[in-house]
C-alpha cells in the first residue's frame, strides 16, 4: 500500500466535474489499497477527496498547521490529523509520509506546493513518483508552459518526463503505480 500526498483546491471550482474526478480519485485510491495524505480540510475539494477515500474504506491522514485549523475548518473523521507549527513544517511532513505526489484542481497554495516537491525532485532530495490529474484540461496550459520551457531551453526534457499528467483517476493512478513498482 502506497500513501499517496494530494495537493488540491480548498474550493470546489465552477466545473461539477472537479468535484467528480476529486470523488473518484479518493474511491480509486482507496479500492486500489493506497493511503491519502493530503492538507488535512474539510472543505472545497480537499474534504470531498478526504471523504470519498474514507467512505472506500481507504486511510486519511490530514497535516495542517495550527492556524489553519480553524480557518480551513479540519476535518474531523480522518484517520490520523498531524498538527505543526506552520505552512514548511506542513509540506515536510506531508513528504515525509507520502510514496508519491499528485496535482488536483486547485489555487496558488495548490500550485506552490506541487512545485517545491518537483523541484525537491529536480535536486535529487526523492525520487518519488508524481503526477497532474488533468480534469478538464485545467493543467493544460500549465503543462504547455512546461513544454515551452523546454523548447526555450529552461527546463530538460528529463525533468520533464518525470510529470505524469492525465485526464482521468484511473489513468493517472496506474500510471503511478508502474512507476512506484520500478522503485
Amino acid at each position: 500500500m502506497a500513501q499517496i500526498c494530494v495537493y488540491l483546491g480548498s474550493r470546489q471550482g465552477e466545473d461539477p466535474r472537479f468535484l467528480e474526478d476529486t470523488r473518484a480519485f479518493g474511491r480509486r485510491l482507496a479500492e486500489r489499497g493506497h493511503g491519502l495524505v493530503y492538507g488535512g480540510a474539510s472543505v472545497g475539494l480537499m474534504g470531498a477527496l478526504a471523504d470519498a477515500t474514507l467512505e472506500a474504506g481507504g486511510q486519511v491522514i490530514g497535516v495542517m498547521p495550527h492556524h489553519l485549523v480553524d480557518r480551513e475548518l479540519a476535518h474531523d473523521g480522518l484517520t490520523e490529523l498531524v498538527r505543526v507549527g506552520d505552512m514548511h513544517g506542513r509540506k515536510a511532513q506531508m513528504a515525509a509520509n507520502a510514496d508519491a505526489f499528485v496535482m488536483l484542481p486547485g489555487g496558488i497554495g495548490t500550485l506552490e506546493e506541487f512545485f517545491e516537491t518537483w523541484t525537491w525532485r529536480y535536486l535529487g532530495l526523492h525520487a518519488k513518483p508524481i503526477g497532474i490529474l488533468d480534469t478538464c484540461a485545467f493543467y493544460r496550459p500549465l503543462l504547455t508552459f512546461l513544454h515551452a520551457g523546454v523548447e526555450q531551453g529552461f527546463l530538460d526534457t528529463a525533468t520533464l518526463d518525470t510529470l505524469i499528467s492525465a485526464a482521468n483517476p484511473d489513468a493517472l493512478l496506474e500510471a503511478l503505480e508502474a512507476r512506484l513498482d520500478k522503485r
